[in-house]
């Protein structure tokens, strides 16, 4: 975490730069992996809970780059266009089926997702706590930011386990204190 220097500013500012555009490119990749998700989830019951969780993903990137700026940080467009690369290049993956779609891809995307949401909401505290330090930092947003994220990973939390008790069998049953941090 930056830590602010003796004279209230924010230390490691370069560090930052580079902290601030890994998460803001991964909130690209959350919201290209949701688009699809979504694509896939039209008519489900799922529907209208990923379509919120890709309105907030989207607010998010907007409160990380609005963040960005007033701290005089550059966004790093190689960055983007690399992990916007990357998602398309995740849907060729090892799924037991060469042409189509398996349910396996519904369970490794939920995972995904709902690992992915745990780092944002680590990247949040980090600000949070630099918003404290630094006035530019809106400490106030972060924490409702985080509030959100952990409303977002209990819901995948359980969606998670109920398609893994779809495509594997099974009781989907409540989270364990792990997958509920």
């Amino acid at each position: 975490m930056a830590v602010p220097s003796a004279t209230g500013g924010i230390r490691n500012l370069e560090l930052l730069g580079i902290y601030t555009n890994d998460h803001l490119a991964s909130a690209t990749g959350g919201i290209e992996l949701v688009t699809r998700m979504l694509g896939r989830h039209r008519g489900t019951s799922h529907e209208p809970r990923l379509e919120e969780l890709l309105d907030e993903l989207r607010e998010e990137r907007a409160a990380l780059r609005t963040t960005m700026g007033a701290l005089g940080i550059p966004v790093r467009q190689y960055k983007q266009a690399a992990v916007w690369i990357g998602e398309k290049l995740s849907r060729v993956k090892l799924n037991g089926r060469v042409l189509s779609r398996s349910e396996l891809s519904d369970l490794v995307e939920f995972e995904f997702i709902a690992t992915a949401v745990l780092a944002k909401r680590a990247g949040f505290e980090t600000l949070r706590a630099i918003g404290e330090a630094d006035s530019r930092v809106d400490a106030a947003l972060f924490e409702r930011l985080i509030a959100q994220a952990d409303k977002q990973h209990h819901w995948l939390a359980d969606t998670r386990r109920e398609v893994a008790a779809r495509v594997f069998g099974g009781d989907p049953g409540a989270a364990d204190a792990a997958a509920d941090t």
